[in-house]
């Protein structure tokens, strides 16, 4: 375990952490979620059994694999810039957390699309699984936290595609400029923050890609202003690698740090991994395959790729096509992201793609009707003809069951 690690608080009475089933005491034995913390028969409840299953793989925690390989390089750097140990490092805070966390107290408006049912997986109306780890910046800030990066799996209703995943693996980094650092600088308080934090983290660029070609975009996000994007041009094309700001004032305030400054960055672990060992399917991050996950060994990365081995695939297994055409709802109940939780809750990592190929609405009805394509294939073996049958006529069934659906 990195030498900088402290046990995470699970629980700030007041202050916006949930206390869950998952509040281990020490930071190398951190316990699973109950089902009874997730499961709760409220209308508001939308997490799926696929998906509590994902909960407490700690993918980030296993030194062979990718997430944790790649978050160890990235601490590594963090170590070699700041000094040992001046950034404390969490990665076993619970996922569980209340909407005041999740939202409030990174100022993410009231009629922000991220708030709905759709986006986001709700335990109850005032608790879901974290999208962000930016979830636990208040509560870290508020216990005392200067310095702090936070990695953890985070959860999103989303898409199915090659590079979208409901649960994904993030990384956060906080730092906080006392009185006396910015009373020695020339530069106001918000000039130094901005400035070190683009410093900070276009090494971060270099120490993870190599000497690549750097851009920033401004961007926006909630909880910091002014927002930035940073972007490198790798392989021939532009790609984002994270996003950051300078702290908006109102948080630290609320953390009791009035007069103080900060910067924030969050990046995906899954989307770098991906780019820099070579992973073609963000599925495969899941896999138990020994041809997968032979191939990584603790500390086999090397900034850039140079003189690391990338990932090499080990079979193409192939694909099974099937369409699905129905009439929608007359209400608006049908969202994209509905008809994918159906579908990964019967076929679950079997499923590569969910993809519109066609709409048509009836001009005598003005009826709407979609075809979705669907793409079944395992990352580990062949699939028979019966078995995607099987699942195609569960996925039908389960659209008119619980979509309201009137298939084609």
């Amino acid at each position: 375990m990195h030498k900088a690690y402290r046990a995470g608080s699970r629980g700030f009475p007041g202050e916006g952490i949930l206390p869950c089933a998952c509040g281990a005491k020490k930071a190398q034995t951190p316990r699973a979620v109950a089902r009874e913390d997730v499961f709760i028969d409220v209308p508001e409840n939308n997490v799926t059994e696929y998906i509590y299953d994902k909960i407490g793989a700690n993918l980030h925690r296993k030194p062979e694999h990718p997430l944790c390989i790649l978050k160890s390089a990235i601490m590594d750097y963090f170590d070699e810039s700041y000094g040992e140990g001046n950034f404390t490092m969490f990665d076993d805070l619970c996922p569980v957390v209340s909407t005041y966390d999740n939202f409030d107290s990174v100022l993410v408006p009231e009629d922000h699309v991220s708030r709905s049912l759709n986006d986001t997986y709700y335990i109850t109306s005032d608790t879901v699984l974290r999208c962000h780890t930016s979830a636990h910046q208040l509560g870290l800030l508020k216990q005392g936290e200067t310095r702090f990066l936070v990695t953890g799996d985070v959860y999103r209703r989303d898409s199915i595609d090659a590079t979208h995943f409901p649960v994904f693996h993030q990384m956060e980094g906080v730092r906080v400029f006392s009185k006396e650092e910015t009373s020695k600088s020339d530069l106001t308080p918000h000039e130094l923050a901005s400035q070190e934090l683009k410093n900070t983290l276009e090494g971060l660029a270099r120490h993870l890609f190599g000497e690549v070609e750097l851009r920033w975009v401004d961007a926006y996000f909630p909880f910091t202003n002014p927002s930035y994007e940073l972007e490198i041009f790798f392989n021939g094309e532009w790609l984002e690698v994270l996003g950051c700001g300078v702290m908006e004032k109102r948080i630290l305030r609320d953390a009791t740090f009035a007069e103080e400054e900060a910067w924030a960055f969050g990046l995906g672990l899954e989307r770098l991994a991906m780019v820099l060992f070579g992973i073609p399917d963000i599925r495969l991050f899941w896999t138990t395959d020994e041809r997968f996950t032979k191939q990584f060994k603790p500390g086999m990365f090397r900034s850039g790729g140079v003189g690391m081995q990338k990932f090499k695939s080990y079979s193409k297994y192939p694909p099974c096509y099937k369409d699905v055409s129905f009439w929608l709802p007359n209400d608006s109940s049908f969202t994209e992201n509905n008809l994918c939780e159906v579908v990964r809750a019967t076929a679950g990592s079997l499923v590569e793609e969910v993809k519109l190929i066609d709409e048509f609405c009836n001009p005598k009805t003005d009826r709407v009707s979609n075809c979705y394509r669907i793409t079944y294939r395992s990352m580990d073996r062949s699939l028979t003809d019966d078995e995607i049958n099987a699942l195609q006529e569960s996925v039908r069934v389960s659209l008119v069951e619980e979509m309201g659906v009137t298939l084609r």
